[in-house]
């Protein structure tokens, strides 16, 4: 079982890895759902974290759907990390009827290759993200992180078991929503995954 500690800061990186993480979401601003760290902290992270980090593209909080200016940003951010040696990078794009974007998820996606793609959580927001695998997994998308539609994954347990089992191992997807320490062994005996994420996971 893989955990994925999500976290703010590069102290709070170190304080999970040496709890057991097995990789970081590396964000800032998680009170807003997570936006992208500041170079100095990738930078710090690719020097001393000896396990890997995924690093969230995200220039703001709020929803999904975003301005050319903010899309340049999130380019420039994906070229930076591309540039590092940064492993993968999490993103998610929706157009304003709450629809993934595509066309724009295909160009961040040819960007950052090779470095490794994970669709976060604003697949949730999707009226059915089920359907969006099988496009996902055509567009060269490694993960997803989801919760099941749902606040917790425990609540969502049956949608994302779900998309596992369309997934096929295509795609990885990752369980989130609340997961912590205290309640991992139960979510992970119930979800088919074994990938799983939560900002109190070790």
């Amino acid at each position: 079982m893989l955990k994925e500690a999500c976290v703010e800061s590069y102290l709070e990186a170190k304080i999970a890895e040496s709890k057991g993480a097995n990789r970081i979401e590396l964000c800032e601003n998680l009170a807003q759902g997570g936006t992208t760290p500041s170079y100095g902290t990738i930078k710090s992270c690719l020097k001393y974290l000896n396990i890997p980090f995924f690093v969230m593209i995200r220039p703001r909080g709020g929803d999904f759907c975003y301005s050319k200016d903010e899309i340049e940003i999130m380019k420039d951010d994906i070229t930076l990390c591309k540039s590092l040696g940064v492993e993968g990078i999490v993103i998610g794009v929706l157009n304003n009827k709450k629809e993934i974007d595509y066309p724009l998820l295909k160009e961040l996606i040819s960007l950052a290759k090779p470095m490794k793609v994970t669709f976060h959580k604003a697949i949730d927001e999707v009226e059915n993200p089920i359907n969006a695998i099988p496009n996902l997994i055509e567009l060269g998308i490694d993960r997803i992180l989801t919760s099941g539609k749902h606040e917790t994954a425990l609540a969502g347990k049956d949608i994302l078991n779900k998309m596992i089992t369309l997934a096929n191992g295509k795609i990885i997807i990752i369980a989130a929503g609340k997961i912590t320490y205290e309640n991992f062994n139960e979510i992970s005996s119930l979800i088919n995954t074994h990938e799983f994420h939560g900002k109190k996971i070790v």
